[in-house]
């Protein structure tokens, strides 16, 4: 396509220039993590030719030691194409290829080529789709796993924390029977529990790279050995186990594995906004609130409100988590730009997941350490306790529903208690009444 000037200070050849002569779009190149999938990838590409005899010992150990250093973020400078660029990746792949060849001849002395040599047995349109799936792998791995699992285990701290703490339970926001606080909190560990399941089955599909697909799938231009031997080596080196896809055409023409990832991840991110907003609310006051939660108390809440203290850590899960679920909307997009035998969506849909991903793991270690470690419960949920209305279900077995209702009706007409009111509308003893609306009795099966 004619001569291309590139900088003298830059490690990447023509194809690199052009793509970010043509891509001037976001400024927002592809992500540290994504870099370094390609390092190891390319690493374990070339272990593998060598092994297969298509490249001598001294080439494959010069490039493995310059994609190594790649994938270590030694010349993430090098790498500027944008995210919005060719739906492939070629721009990106490229850009590997020819900042490891650089690397590779400037550090050995031998003519080392992009495309015949650290691209050898591989195409865009593999190398793209495996590096999307073991960037993802690798952060979810080393960074989102030991996040929920510090939140899960603060939660489980605070549900036995606050199990001897009795308050009204709601629905649709109005009062409702008894609830242990620290039973709330055993919900909400579950939500991170299965959530943690759900990114186990995740995995296993992210651990499945389209590498040695090629062009379109069918594996031409490689040997029949080169994806399951590469993989071994990726493994290696990333130290990540992943192997070969047992369905190219699938791994190549459609987004499977991300938008399974993905939809997880839009789950978990629910399952935070409802806890957050549960612990807001449960937060709110000081004085004309629920305020049965007392928050940590991390920076002053307003410019012009002298005292007032805001649960700002919820609402930026809550904010953080919204865009997870904006993320996971764009892989749904990008899984739709799958025609044929090539997905043309791919730097987007690696950049949603991979945001997605960076987002869940730094908001879930924020909102353990700096809201959830510091919650403390107040008197306010105990105190309230005898006076809500719904107390009156455990009448229900023993007067009747409808005798029941009228009381909890009456009861909140006259601002008495329960308690107070079935004294005068039924022929039950205080000492029973006590027994029958023991709220101990109420947060829990009878026997």
């Amino acid at each position: 396509m004619g001569e291309m000037e590139v900088p003298k200070s830059a490690l990447w050849g023509a194809s690199t220039q052009r793509a970010v002569l043509n891509f001037p779009i976001s400024g927002i190149p592809m992500s540290r993590s994504f870099i370094r999938a390609l390092g190891y990838i390319k690493a374990g590409a070339a272990a593998a030719n060598a092994e297969l005899g298509i490249i001598d010992n001294q080439m494959k150990e010069v490039i493995i030691s310059a994609s190594l250093s790649v994938a270590e973020g030694k010349y993430d400078e090098h790498f500027p194409v944008d995210v919005f660029q060719t739906g492939s990746g070629t721009s990106t792949n490229m850009n590997a290829n020819e900042v490891i060849a650089t690397i590779s001849s400037e550090q050995s002395g031998l003519k080392i080529h992009p495309n015949d040599h650290v691209n050898q047995g591989q195409s865009s349109n593999d190398v793209i789709p495996s590096a999307l799936h073991l960037s993802a792998l690798i952060e979810i791995e080393e960074s989102l796993c030991p996040s929920l699992l510090n939140l899960q285990t603060s939660l489980n701290q605070k549900s036995e924390e606050f199990m001897s703490v009795i308050k009204t339970g709601r629905t649709h926001l109005m009062d409702a029977t008894p609830i242990r606080l620290g039973q709330e909190f055993v919900g909400y560990a579950g939500l991170i529990e299965r959530s943690l399941d759900r990114l186990l089955l995740a995995k296993d599909e992210l651990s499945l790279l389209a590498l040695g697909g090629t062009a379109v799938g069918t594996g031409v231009n490689t040997k029949v050995k080169f994806p399951e031997l590469a993989c071994q080596y990726i493994s290696k080196f990333s130290g990540i186990d992943v192997y070969e896809t047992d369905n190219h055409f699938l791994a190549q023409s459609s987004l499977d594995g991300a938008l399974t990832t993905s939809g997880v991840l839009r789950g978990l991110a629910v399952s935070l906004q409802k806890i957050a907003n549960d612990i807001r609310l449960m937060g709110s006051g000081p004085r004309s609130g629920i305020a049965e939660l007392s928050l940590p108390a991390v920076q002053p809440g307003s410019s012009i409100m002298p005292g007032k203290v805001n649960p700002v850590i919820p609402e930026a899960i809550i904010q953080a988590s919204s865009q997870v679920i904006a993320c996971d909307t764009a892989l749904v997009q990008s899984g739709q730009g799958g025609y044929f035998e090539l997905n043309t969506m791919l730097p987007f849909a690696a950049h949603n997941l991979l945001q997605a991903v960076s987002l869940l793991s730094s908001s879930v270690e924020v909102f353990a350490t700096k809201c959830i470690d510091g919650l403390e419960a107040t008197n306010k949920g105990p105190e309230l306790l005898m006076s809500g209305l719904m107390l009156a279900t455990t009448l229900a077995p023993v007067i009747g529903y409808e005798k029941a209702a009228k009381i909890a009706k009456e009861a909140h007409k006259s601002g008495q208690t329960v308690l107070e009111t079935s004294l005068e509308l039924t022929d039950l003893s205080e000492e029973e009444l006590i027994e029958i609306l023991n709220p101990e009795k109420m947060v829990k099966p009878s026997d």
